[in-house]
């Protein structure tokens, strides 16, 4: 009888305890070195703060191994929960039928007050489909900006509190700089497919790619890089590169360094690299929106973002939906937005996160880091500037890199380029849409 007794208690005694067992999802990230520390700091605080959810955080590589490497695990059945996919990879995942369930889905049913409404549009709209419902959850998003050297700029006799707002005010900047021998370099830009084509276009209101960007679908969608601002744009950097006004310095984010030692005046990259420029430097600088071309009718516009959202698997069950669901919720709150923001430099993307750091003084003390939103939120997206939402982009942008090198090289005019360019991706765009 007491042998059945205590068999019975312990029986009891792990049905609870598994019962208690948290539900665990897995969450694949991009995320290396200081922002990697961070993601899992919001991880390891979210499963502090409570019992039921259980978060692994696991880094995979940079963005495109990531996502190749989440949609390979689909394939084989061993897909995460959550993954975070760069904003090129927005059409890819899209299109990827059964393999996503959406963020407005889970939240609809699990979520608590959730409202995409929260959110800064030019964020929303770039991850909606159709009928405006948000297929994956925003998380880090970033847009370019202008750093520059201030002390380089009083060396040259420039105002350093006074930034060139056109691109014949950069230009000329640049030879100041160059003659006063304060530094050899101009300029030089990270990421210059986003940067100098997608964005540029994006600021000055005219489009990148057909079919309002590729938002109203794939079929029939084509680059319109070869419009006279365009080949304009690229064969000024072409003939400033000469000079080194303009200095290529790689495809990503490689030319940091330039900027860092002090090589180049100016440096074109990521909100994002607010973080990076900051511990890198021991130089006063400042931060601007990018320049334009002033003869353009309605420039500048708004710029558009960059980053990566999470998008949640598919064949998963309630339980790992719910648990996703709670920590959205989490991800979402102002506390935890407005901490990655001001760490990070990427965007406060809700409008709670960013009134947030307005109220604890963020901007107050540090001014440069609210030109970004200011820059993105200026004017409402048109269908210029709401994003691209194109397939194959990686592709795409790896075709653009090659054939701006080949400028840069000498190798090709920038009106040879840009058509060449053109061919390749429209190529890409078709496959893209016949897959689709």
């Amino acid at each position: 009888m007491i042998r059945t007794l205590l068999a019975a208690t312990a029986m009891t005694t792990i049905a609870t305890a598994a019962l208690a067992e948290p539900t665990k999802i897995t969450w694949w990230h991009a995320m290396g070195g200081a922002l990697g520390e961070r993601v899992q700091a919001i991880v390891d605080d979210f499963n502090a703060a409570q019992d039921e959810v259980e978060v692994e955080a696991v880094y995979k590589g940079n963005y495109s191994e990531t996502m190749t490497g989440a949609i390979a695990a689909f394939r084989a059945g061993e897909a995460p929960n959550i993954v975070q996919v760069f904003e090129v990879g927005t059409a890819t995942m899209m299109s990827a039928e059964g393999a996503i369930e959406p963020a407005y889905k889970i939240m609809a049913e699990y979520g608590a007050d959730w409202d995409p409404a929260k959110y800064l549009p030019a964020i929303t709209g770039y991850y909606q489909d159709v009928d405006g419902n948000m297929l994956s959850m925003p998380f880090n998003s970033s847009t370019p900006v202008l750093y520059y050297n201030k002390e380089i700029f009083e060396a040259a006799g420039l105002d350093a509190d006074k930034a060139p707002k056109t691109w014949d005010e950069l230009a000329e900047a640049a030879k100041a700089i160059q003659a006063a021998g304060a530094a050899e370099c101009g300029f030089t830009t990270g990421w210059q497919s986003w940067v100098q084509l997608e964005n540029f276009s994006a600021w000055h209101n005219v489009p990148f790619a057909s079919n309002e960007n590729g938002f109203a679908g794939a079929e029939g969608t084509e680059l319109n890089i070869t419009s006279p601002l365009h080949v304009r744009h690229i064969s000024n950097m072409a003939d400033w590169q000469k000079d080194k006004i303009f200095d290529y310095g790689g495809r990503r984010s490689d030319s940091a360094s330039k900027f860092y030692a002090g090589d180049c005046a100016m440096y074109m990259n990521s909100s994002a690299a607010l973080a990076g420029v900051r511990a890198n430097t021991d130089f006063d600088f400042g931060v601007s929106m990018l320049p334009y071309y002033d003869d353009v009718e309605g420039a500048p516009q708004n710029s558009i973002i960059g980053g990566a959202t999470l998008w949640t698997f598919g064949g998963k069950d309630a339980a790992e939906y719910e648990a996703v669901a709670q920590f959205y919720d989490y991800l979402y709150s102002p506390a935890v937005q407005a901490e990655w923001h001001q760490g990070t430099g990427y965007l406060p993307i809700t409008f709670a996160a960013y009134e947030l750091s307005k109220e604890q003084g963020y901007y107050e003390n540090d001014p440069r880091a609210e030109v970004s939103i200011l820059q993105m939120t200026g004017k409402a997206p048109t269908a210029n500037s709401k994003g691209l939402r194109l397939g194959n982009f990686l592709q795409v942008r790896d075709v653009i890199n090659e054939e701006l090198e080949a400028v840069w090289a000498g190798d090709k005019t920038a009106e040879e380029a840009l058509a060449d360019a053109k061919t390749r991706s429209d190529d890409l765009l078709n496959q893209f849409a016949q897959i689709d």
